[in-house]
């Protein structure tokens, strides 16, 4: 961290990177960092290539950019949360033109893919790491700084209910009311802030559920049919796995999200004693005991049972 913190200090241009399909670690994180180099007096820019979730979007104030171009040659590039380069999608050539290269993140998955690495898997959020990394730039931290922070990490921690908040988290969070941050602001955007077509998506995806396993497990899935038939976005389906994993005696839990014909993208949930990182590995993803994800490319039909089969070894196993 003290190397990252000394390279940083001494570039002119970065390039700040999060990772596709952002949520609130990635982007909250990479705000941060952006702000806080900038008032270091760098030029900093967050390089992205989907759409800002709707709920995230107060914390964009001019930070991220769709122009591949927006610093030509950067001193340094930053990925944000990121367990592999193919997490940066289009982006990942324009990582590598950085001079130097660094990765930030919490993943157990991570493969190390920057020169510059630093990768604490007991942390619970990016958000948590990277708030230590600002305190070595040793600039003062301001309100909208710590309340991204903020937004990271309660993401992250299922607004601190999942297994990986402990008590360095809450500290952290803490030390962020310092600078004053509006927890009420924060918490209306980030929860209380959703369209009426979230719902409509979430009844949708909701009543498919199965339940496999003999009620241990359990799946869903989102298409693109139903996205037109209820105007929601992709994004509007945050928090649908969360719903599916919250259901009695359920350990683990699987969504699918029909992004193009032939491309699932696959979240996974788990409760108690339950491992998805290594369901997750085993279709080409990563991610983190309790929660991961991954893409098969493959009809929904056939994702739904490759899921269901990698679901129910994983549970014969334990």
């Amino acid at each position: 961290m003290k190397n990252i913190a000394n390279v940083l200090i001494e570039a002119e241009k970065i390039l700040i990177f999060t990772h596709i399909l952002m949520d609130g670690d990635t982007l909250g994180s990479s705000v941060a960092l952006c702000k806080q180099l900038r008032k270091a007096g760098k030029q900093a820019y967050i390089l992205i290539e989907d759409n800002i979730p709707a709920y995230l979007a107060f914390l964009n104030k001019d930070y991220c950019s769709y122009d591949f171009n927006i610093i030509e040659k950067p001193d340094i590039c930053v990925a944000v949360d990121c367990s592999d380069i193919g997490r940066l999608g289009m982006r990942k050539d324009k990582f590598f033109q950085g001079e130097i290269t660094i990765c930030v993140d919490h993943h157990t998955t991570n493969d190390y893919f920057a020169q510059l690495n630093y990768v604490k898997e007991d942390s619970s959020s990016t958000g948590e790491i990277m708030y230590q990394l600002l305190k070595k730039l040793k600039i003062d931290m301001d309100q909208e700084i710590a309340e991204a922070l903020y937004a990271a990490i309660t993401t992250d921690t299922g607004n601190f209910q999942y297994t990986n908040t402990t008590k360095n988290t809450h500290l952290i969070v803490a030390k962020l009311f310092d600078y004053g941050i509006d927890l009420e602001k924060v918490s209306v955007e980030l929860y209380q802030n959703i369209r009426h077509e979230k719902i409509l998506i979430t009844n949708e995806a909701l009543n498919t559920i199965e339940m496999i396993c003999d009620g241990k497990a359990d799946i869903a899935y989102v298409t693109l049919d139903m996205l037109n038939k209820t105007a929601a976005s992709m994004d509007e389906t945050e928090g649908i796995i969360e719903t599916l994993r919250n259901i009695n005696g359920v350990e683990i839990s699987a969504f699918l999200k029909e992004q193009e014909e032939n491309k699932i993208k696959v979240g996974f949930r788990a409760k108690t004693y339950g491992d998805v990182s290594i369901i997750a590995k085993k279709f080409g993803g990563g991610g983190h005991k309790k929660a991961a994800g991954c893409t098969i490319f493959a009809p929904l039909s056939k994702s739904l049972d490759m899921v269901k089969d990698a679901i129910k070894e994983q549970l014969d196993k334990k």
